[in-house]
């Protein structure tokens, strides 16, 4: 079967980089899925859990949003923070998570003046840290 390479990388360093059989990804178009020979593309990407296709296994990536290029022989993602499930404090995340919702629902209730957009986007990063992980999110 055909691959295509896969690079992901944030500011800091490369997170990943393999030859892989099918990327799946959130954009802000909605989701798409990335095959080898897949027509040139560049879109931005909204904070989610990327699905990684290879040799019949599931790997997840936690991207906070940034960009993607596709190519047909290469996906580049160019990630605000990108990383793997084994890379991920799931507590941490889990705070954040909680800390987010909390911000939320206060704002909401004009309890606090908060920043509806930064909290809603600090929910959506911790969601998907916490998916890479594979944790419960309640």
């Amino acid at each position: 079967m055909a691959t295509i390479k896969l690079e992901i990388v944030s500011p800091d360093k490369m997170v990943y980089a393999a030859d892989i059989d099918m990327l799946i990804v959130r954009s802000i178009a909605g989701e798409l899925g990335i095959l080898p020979h897949h027509a040139p593309l560049v879109t931005s990407l909204v904070p989610h859990a990327m699905r990684v296709k290879l040799d019949g296994d599931e790997k997840l990536v936690a991207v906070g949003g940034g960009f993607m290029e596709v190519q047909p022989d290469k996906i580049s993602v160019m990630a605000s923070v990108a990383e793997l499930p084994e890379d991920i404090d799931t507590d941490r995340a889990q705070r954040a998570f909680d800390r987010a919702k909390k911000r939320i629902e206060s704002g909401k209730s004009g309890a606090e003046d908060i920043n509806m957009v930064r909290a809603e986007a600090a929910l959506k990063r911790a969601v998907a840290r916490l998916t890479a992980t594979g944790s419960h999110i309640e």
